[in-house]
C-alpha cells in the first residue's frame, strides 16, 4: 500500500484491491447505480448527519460503553476493553446500519424496506426501523434459522414485519439472501434492500461500512479518555459477512501499529466439511453480487456453510475483509462451535456478560493469542445472548 491509498475507501468501481466491485443482473442496474450515485452525497448532507446522529444518540443509546473487564484482563495477563455494542437498542450492532439505510431510502422516495437475516439482530433492527419511519417491511429468513432463532422471529413480527422463510439450500443466511435479492428484482422501483453486512454489490460493502464505523470512532475518544492513548494495540472482532468487524477496524484500517483480528466460525473444525472459515477455505468468486473469497468446488458450486451461531454461517465475507487477509493487514484465525461456547461461559461467569454466539468466536480468540502484560486489547462484544439462550441451556 502507497502513502496516498487507504484501506478504508474502495476505488470507484467499488474494489478493495482485487475483491469488490458489482456483479448484478440487468433488472438491478438502476436501483444500484441510483444507489452508487447518491449515496456519499446523501449521507454528507447536514439534515441527514444531525437526523442520523440524534437517532445513535437518543434511539440507539450511544456511545455504548467501552468497558475494562478486569476479571478477563487479570485471566488473560493483558488489559481487555470490550465494546459494547449488545448494549445498543436490539441487542446488537446491526442497528447502527439500519438507522442510516432507513433513513437513505426515505431520501431516495423507496416506501418498501426487504431484508435478509441469518441470527435475526438484522431482521430485527430493520423491522425497528421501519417501525420507527412507519415502512412496510419484508425479512426473508433460513427455514433452520427461524427454528433456532426463534425469539427473533418473534420480535420481527411484533414490530410489523413480515418474516418469509428460505426453504432452498442449507436454508440458512445464504439462502435468505439469494431469496431477498429475487424479491428485489421483481420490485425494483418501490424497494430497498437494506443489506446487513459488508457484502453485495458497490456501494453496500462501503455504505455498511461507514454506517458502522462510528464503533471505531468512539474506541478511539474512549481509550483517549482512559489510557491517554487513541490507540490499541489489538482489535479483536468475530466476522461472518463482517460488518461488527468493518465498524470496529475502520478508524484503525490505516495506523499500521494496530493489530486486527478477525475471528471466523470454524463449525467442527476448518476441514471438517462443517465449517464456515471463508478466509481458510474459500477462493475468489462472486457471491451476491461481489468478487469475493467463497467456499467452492472445483467447478464453482458454493458450499454449504455451518457454524453454531445463525450470524456466521455463510459461505463468503466481505470485499474489504478479503483484501485484509490477502494484503495481510488483518489476521484471520477462526474458532469452532465447542471453543465458542467456552467462551461465551467463560465472559458470563467471570464478568456477568452473556455474549451472543458470535461475539463468543472473537472471544476465544484470547486463548490463541500470547498478548503482553501492558497491550490494550479492545475486543468489540456485538451482541447479546438472548437470542442464544436455548443453545446456551442445551449445552448446560
Amino acid at each position: 500500500m502507497t502513502v496516498t491509498e487507504t484501506y478504508q475507501k474502495p476505488d470507484a468501481q467499488g474494489y478493495y484491491g482485487k475483491f469488490g466491485g458489482a456483479y448484478i443482473p440487468e433488472m438491478l442496474h438502476r436501483n444500484v447505480e441510483e444507489l452508487r450515485e447518491q449515496y456519499l452525497n446523501i449521507i454528507a448532507e447536514t439534515s441527514f448527519q444531525k437526523e442520523f446522529q440524534l437517532l445513535l444518540k437518543d434511539y440507539v443509546g450511544r456511545p455504548t460503553p467501552l468497558f475494562l473487564a478486569e476479571r478477563l484482563s487479570a485471566l488473560h495477563q493483558t488489559n481487555i476493553y470490550l465494546k459494547r455494542e449488545d448494549l445498543c437498542h436490539t441487542g446488537a450492532h446491526k442497528i447502527n446500519n439500519t438507522v442510516g439505510q432507513i433513513l437513505l431510502a426515505r431520501r431516495l422516495g423507496k416506501t418498501r424496506i426487504i431484508a435478509e437475516t441469518g441470527a435475526g439482530q438484522h431482521g430485527v433492527a430493520t423491522a425497528t426501523v421501519c417501525a420507527l419511519k412507519g415502512m412496510e417491511c419484508i425479512v426473508y429468513m433460513g427455514e433452520k434459522d427461524i427454528e433456532r432463532q426463534a425469539p427473533n422471529v418473534a420480535r420481527m413480527k411484533m414490530l410489523g414485519a413480515k418474516v418469509i422463510p428460505a426453504k432452498s439450500g442449507s436454508k440458512t443466511l445464504k439462502d435468505a439472501t439469494n431469496e431477498a435479492i429475487r424479491d428485489w428484482i421483481n420490485n425494483p422501483n418501490d424497494t430497498h434492500y437494506i443489506i446487513g453486512s459488508v457484502v453485495g454489490p458497490h456501494p453496500y460493502p462501503d455504505m455498511v461500512a461507514r454506517f458502522q464505523s462510528v464503533i471505531s470512532d468512539e474506541t478511539r475518544w474512549q481509550l483517549k479518555e482512559k489510557t491517554g492513548s487513541e490507540l490499541p494495540t489489538h482489535v479483536v472482532a468475530c466476522v461472518g459477512g463482517g460488518s461488527n468487524a468493518a465498524g470496529a477496524f475502520y478508524h484503525f484500517l490505516d495506523e499500521p501499529t494496530v493489530q486486527l483480528i478477525a475471528v471466523e466460525a470454524a463449525g467442527h473444525g476448518v476441514h471438517s466439511g462443517m465449517s464456515a472459515a471463508t478466509t481458510q477455505l474459500g477462493r475468489p468468486g462472486v457471491l451476491h453480487g461481489s468478487k469475493s473469497l467463497v467456499m467452492q468446488t472445483e467447478d464453482g458450486q458454493v458450499i454449504e456453510p455451518h457454524s453454531i451461531s445463525a450470524g456466521l454461517d455463510y459461505p463468503g465475507v466481505g470485499p474489504l475483509h478479503a483484501h485484509l487477509f490477502k494484503s495481510g493487514r488483518g489476521t484471520y484465525l477462526s474458532a469452532t462451535d465447542d471453543e465458542a461456547m467456552q467462551a461465551a461461559f467463560e465472559l458470563s461467569k467471570i464478568e456477568g456478560i452473556i455474549p451472543a454466539l458470535e461475539s463468543a468466536h472473537a472471544l476465544s480468540a484470547l486463548k490463541q493469542i500470547k498478548f503482553k502484560r501492558n497491550d490494550t486489547v479492545v475486543l468489540c462484544l456485538s451482541g447479546r445472548g438472548d437470542k442464544d439462550l436455548a443453545t446456551y441451556m442445551g449445552a448446560m
